[in-house]
């Protein structure tokens, strides 16, 4: 009788329990699906280009020549007049400290709500368990939508100045921050909100004791990496009209030659600004997390 299991062909069939044997196999199928994912991927990105091309008001091919026109100009004027750069960078601290606020107050503001948010859409905590799916898609719809597109809508109502980028960053921070805040909650013990609960304690008790400082090394991590994130929005919604750098910023540009020198400036105190935030926040958020491993 022959042993067809593996071809009609004689000799020594390979045996199908060995381990060996199962891991090729495994390893050939998944080569075998990577290369055809990327045959796919380069073949949709090669119509993609192609499609991009055609829409293009000019060629990308032909204007890679002149990619780093603009940029030399720049660097060309702010290099000549070096000497003026640390003036200007200290006539343009106060819009820097302007732009600070609005990322610390939308942060503040942002973070407080999620916090509360967190606590009633996560399963095993929430005081109203048929709200959780509402809560959800309403997170969803908050960060789902760019801050800049909040922003314009708000210029539009309340005109330009910093309170609609404060607005349109707090509105996107909950969103962010409410789901971040409650898979952090979804991780908790809940022994100790069992123990609060069983002497009566009330939810809000049972939150504030029992569930605040497990996630509150966590949260606050979040949030400072939100801040960082929210100094940045800031600055970019400065250019329709939100106020701060940004705005200075966007001035600068616009008036072209001759004004390039203040726009190395505004990216030199908005990039140590940020380096500075960065490390600070880092630090601090390292501090918090390896004190809560302990």
């Amino acid at each position: 009788m022959v042993d067809i299991a593996f071809g009609p062909e004689p000799g020594k069939r390979p045996d199908p329990s060995a381990p060996g044997h199962a891991v090729m196999q495994a390893i050939r199928r998944r080569r075998l699906y990577g290369g055809l994912l990327l045959v796919i991927f380069v073949a949709v990105m090669a119509s993609g280009f192609q499609v991009a091309q055609d829409r293009n008001a000019g060629d990308f091919i032909e204007g890679l020549s002149r990619l780093d026109d603009f940029p030399r100009e720049v660097l060309s004027e702010a290099w000549a007049n070096r000497a003026n750069l640390p003036g200007l960078m200290w006539d343009h601290l106060p819009s820097l400290i302007e732009t600070i606020n609005i990322a610390a107050v939308s942060t503040l503001f942002g973070a407080l709500t999620a916090a509360l948010l967190a606590l009633f859409l996560t399963r095993g905590l929430a005081p109203f368990p048929r709200l959780i799916g509402l809560l959800r898609r309403i997170t969803d719809a908050l960060r789902a939508v760019p801050e800049i597109v909040i922003a314009l809508v708000l210029i539009f109502i309340f005109g330009s100045g910093p309170i609609p980028a404060v607005i349109a960053i707090t509105i996107h921070t909950i969103g962010v921050l409410g789901k971040l805040f409650s898979e952090v909650a979804e991780n908790a013990d809940l022994k100790p909100v069992d123990g609060l609960a069983s002497v009566g304690a009330t939810w809000g008790k049972r939150m504030w004791f029992g569930i605040l400082p497990q996630v509150a090394p966590n949260w606050f991590s979040y949030a400072l990496l939100r801040f960082e994130i929210n100094v940045r929005a800031s600055a970019i919604l400065g250019f329709v009209g939100s106020g701060g750098i940004g705005y200075d910023l966007k001035i600068a540009m616009q008036w072209g030659a001759g004004k390039y020198d203040q726009v190395i400036a505004i990216f030199l105190i908005l990039f140590l600004t940020i380096a500075l935030i960065d490390r600070l926040s880092d630090r601090v958020r390292q501090t918090l997390t390896h004190g809560a491993a302990r």
